[in-house]
């Protein structure tokens, strides 16, 4: 490409860029969003997309600085996607476990608990730090945080392709995947302030860490005492890693341990190979492991995780094919249906898998065009998945969602790979027709998956659920019921508990794990289809109770689930029913006290 082309592309991309982000902050949200989507302006999505196809473009067809910068840019527009939720000025976003993380970094701020005494305490150290350094909001200090950890997925990936191939298309390619975002499925891993998906964005880092390992063997490069620096690397990455999430740590300790057996099979088979140029991994296995074992074996919620997963192996009717059966059923009742909601959310997924999947069928048969120290790299990884899906069906029996959160690890690996086996297959096609022809045959499907990869990185009703957005009237309702509510009696939400608002607001230091710590012992849901008959006093197992509404609420069982639990006649028939009183109400919120006898 011409170079003032190029600049002149560049210029636009970069833009179109900025001016959909000034637009966004310049509209920001003045109440509940059902979808981060449909909140941001038009003109946004049309700056974006202008952007994104200019970085595809650029990204597949120039080499060097150019291609450099079409990687920026891309990754550059994917950032600022993730960042709607800053942009859009929300006040916090996530309703299950990011407001319990929001109670503990409160917890760190007000000194009720020290960060190492977390199990995984890197988000929230970073929080405290932009609150105390920056003076934002707590709330607003781990939105940044979640983007900060993010961004280190869209640089490494592309870094750790050039390390393993040299092949700048494969890098090209590598970077597009890394756009569409494959570890977010929005079953157990979510874009938000979720610590084990926020993990899964540095894993890179710590693979281009053990490539960088692998690959540079001058001992010029050797510290004191013959240490390679990237030895040191691994250890720091991997540490940094521990401290946001441990189980994605283990499973860099599985992906390592997996290339150590592998180098000494690759030892006792062969006398001339390119893994025995390697250096061993054997020490960074055992040390990382013991890094893992130490931190995680004192830990109780550890140890009630494993406590649970036997559980969940033991017992008959728990595991993932009850849980696709449930929602399966659900969705049928609302119009929707499981074929269409994995084309939605796992389409892309699944050709990226099937691509990666094909690629190492070919270089295990031996008729691929890699050099053998890039195969070398391959089959490191593609034979560590073996051990990794082994646990993500364990995972699967035993407790689904942690099945899922497998997933998200197992596709950043595939993000990877996807890379080289799409240069590999571009390489093939471009001997049938030309190499423009294939470039622009693979940017039209990495296009339309780019699209659907995007479209579900957040929670929306596209893919049958509410955003995760946190109003200031729903913190602030909640923050006055917990404060005024009598004492002994419970909350009850519509199908929410309300406990985790009561980790947000006031912390977990001083209350206990998933009960109200402040004016009541108890918290729970209002039976639905009681509730729906217009029995409110039945709906609870309390003759007294305080019923919490919020707009996300609403949005869920109204407009989401189409009145699938909760019928909108029940809500309305709380205005005029005796012993049912309106106690607290503003634009996103109301909280009704409810006594069987008035």
């Amino acid at each position: 490409m011409r170079r003032s082309t190029f600049n002149a592309m560049g210029a636009i991309g970069f833009l179109a860029v900025a001016m959909g982000i000034l637009l966004a902050r310049a509209n920001p949200a003045t109440d509940y969003e059902p979808s981060v989507y449909a909140g941001a302006p038009t003109i946004t999505w049309v700056g974006f997309a202008l952007a994104l196809a200019i970085a595809v473009g650029t990204t597949l067809s120039c080499r060097g600085r150019q291609q450099g910068l079409g990687i920026g840019l891309g990754g550059l527009t994917v950032t600022a996607i993730v960042s709607l939720p800053l942009f859009q000025n929300y006040h916090f976003a996530g309703m299950g476990d990011a407001l319990t993380h929001l109670g503990w970094t409160r917890d760190i701020v007000t000194g009720g608990t020290a960060p190492h005494e977390l199990f995984y305490p890197g988000l929230h150290a970073i929080a405290t730090a932009l609150h105390f350094a920056g003076g934002v909001s707590i709330e607003r200090g781990l939105l940044i945080g979640m983007v900060v950890l993010f961004v280190p997925f869209v640089v490494f990936v592309p870094l750790v392709v050039r390390d393993m191939s040299g092949d700048g298309l494969a890098v090209g390619l590598a970077a597009i995947v890394s756009w569409m975002v494959l570890p977010i499925n929005n079953i157990a891993t979510h874009m938000g302030v979720h610590t084990n998906s926020n993990a899964l964005f540095l894993v890179p880092p710590v693979i281009f860490a053990i490539v960088a390992y692998l690959r540079r063997r001058s001992t010029l490069e050797r510290l004191p005492f013959g240490a390679s620096p990237f030895s040191v690397l691994i250890f720091l990455t991997g540490l940094a890693l521990l401290l946001v999430h441990p189980q994605q740590m283990f499973n860099v300790v599985v992906l390592v341990g997996a290339i150590s057996g592998v180098q000494y099979l690759a030892r006792r088979r062969y006398d001339d190979h390119p893994m025995l140029e390697h250096p061993t991994t054997h020490v960074h296995t055992i040390s990382l492991g013991a890094l893992f074992g130490l931190w995680a074996l004192g830990n109780e919620r550890f140890r009630e995780a494993a406590a649970g997963l036997v559980t969940g192996l033991l017992a008959q009717e728990i595991g993932g094919g009850t849980e696709v059966d449930q929602r399966g059923a659900s969705l049928t009742e609302i119009g929707g249906s499981l074929t269409e909601l994995f084309v939605k959310m796992f389409l892309d997924a699944a050709i990226i898998g099937l691509i990666v999947g094909c690629f190492v069928l070919v270089v295990w048969l031996g008729r691929s065009s890699l050099d053998g120290e890039t195969r070398s790299f391959v089959n490191y990884i593609a034979l560590a998945l073996f051990p990794l899906s082994g646990m993500f069906l364990v995972y699967f029996l035993g407790t689904p969602t942690m099945a899922f959160r497998q997933m998200g690890f197992i596709y950043v690996l595939l993000t990877i790979l996807a890379g080289i086996a799409l240069a590999q297959f571009v390489g093939g096609l471009s001997g049938v027709i030309s190499r423009p022809g294939a470039n622009a045959v693979t940017a039209l499907v990495l296009g339309a998956c780019l699209v659907l990869g995007l479209m579900t990185v957040f929670a929306s009703p596209l893919i049958y659920t509410s955003g995760q957005h946190v109003t200031p009237e729903m913190m602030s309702g909640y923050e006055d019921g917990l404060d005024h509510g009598g004492d002994d009696v419970p909350y009850a939400g519509m199908g929410y508990d309300p406990y985790r608002y009561d980790h947000g607001i006031n912390g977990i230091s001083g209350g206990g794990g998933d009960t109200i710590g402040g004016a009541s012992a108890t918290t729970g849901s209002v039976n639905a289809s009681v509730f729906s008959d217009g029995n409110y006093s039945g709906a609870y197992p309390t003759d007294e109770y305080y019923l919490v509404v919020t707009d996300w609420d609403e949005s869920r069982e109204i407009d989401v689930y189409r009145e699938l639990n909760y019928r909108e006649a029940a809500l309305d028939g709380l205005e005029t029913e005796p012993g049912v009183n309106k106690v607290i109400s503003n634009d996103d919120f109301e909280m009704y006290a409810v006594d069987s006898e008035p």
